[in-house]
């Protein structure tokens, strides 16, 4: 259980040190939401398949990436933990970029009205 505290007062601390950058991609990702729901007819179901696609992709580049980004490499990678970890950062990396893949491809691929 002390674990779990402690990743989240980590991920707090770094949010706290990089609020601004989160505020802009917030605001940012809201934005393409606004603009994907004023179009009409989004196709939510083709951006959702090509978001999870660039999950996908962005998750494996992450989980290849991350480790020589912190000067390390994943022959270091011994314990459950170390796995544990790279492979929520990758799934945050990936969360990332199907939040903002998804609207982008639903306003893109928007069906004609009928």
């Amino acid at each position: 259980m002390y674990e779990i505290w402690l990743v989240m007062n980590i991920l707090w601390e770094i949010a706290l040190a990089v609020w601004p950058l989160l505020l802009v991609g917030g605001v940012l990702w809201l934005l393409l939401m606004a603009l994907a729901l004023r179009r009409q007819r989004p196709d939510w179901r083709g951006g959702f398949r090509l978001a999870l696609l660039a999950f996908g992709g962005v998750a494996v580049l992450a989980v290849l990436g991350v480790p020589p980004a912190t000067q390390s490499s994943l022959a270091e990678m011994g314990y459950w933990v170390d796995w544990a970890n790279l492979l929520a950062i990758a799934a945050g990396f990936g969360a990332i970029a199907a939040a903002f893949v998804w609207p982008l491809a639903a306003w893109g691929r928007a069906r004609p009205s009928a």
